[in-house]
């Protein structure tokens, strides 16, 4: 009598190269988001507001639950005007922008924000590279995986709180 035996194979995507879908990305970074550990060596997360400006509504939503599951407080814009007001309102930590919003770039929007507040870090997050950087501080690629992207986000706004 012959026993039948089956191994349960795991695997992780650390990052999508190839996309046939934006779809298909968005899931990704969500299971990937949802993996990634909390560090827990500090609690600076808890207390920074991070200013999220994405024109794609399921974007965002993915972006803001990321963010919220390291202990961030999370602002959600999708036009630059509406940035432009909740910036003005609330203490900002750090602002991350996709670089292409309809009616303006995440390039323009960080020479607004920049004039108010100079001192908070402004991060451009976009599939696409700017052909000038501006005012924008960092540019990460929407390729790069949630533990660098959060390590990078953690690392602006720990060094803008010093």
């Amino acid at each position: 009598m012959r026993v039948a035996t089956s191994r349960i194979v795991t695997f992780r995507v650390r990052k999508v190269v190839i996309l046939s879908s934006f779809q298909i990305a968005r899931r990704v970074f969500f299971v990937m988001a949802y993996k990634a550990t909390i560090d827990s060596s500090t609690n600076q997360s808890i207390h920074s507001t991070i200013l999220c400006v994405e024109d794609n509504k399921a974007y965002l939503r993915v972006r803001k639950a990321v963010l919220e599951r390291e202990g961030y407080s999370v602002l959600a814009a999708t036009t630059g005007a509406e940035a432009l007001k909740l910036f003005r309102e609330v203490a900002v930590s750090l602002v991350l922008s996709d670089h292409m919003l309809r009616g303006t770039t995440g390039v323009a929007l960080a020479h607004q924000l920049k004039s108010i507040k100079p001192h908070v870090p402004f991060v451009l997050y976009s599939g696409t590279v700017p052909d000038i950087m501006g005012d924008a501080d960092c540019f990460i690629s929407k390729d790069e995986t949630v533990p660098n992207f959060l390590s990078i986000i953690k690392s602006l706004i720990k060094r803008q709180s010093e």
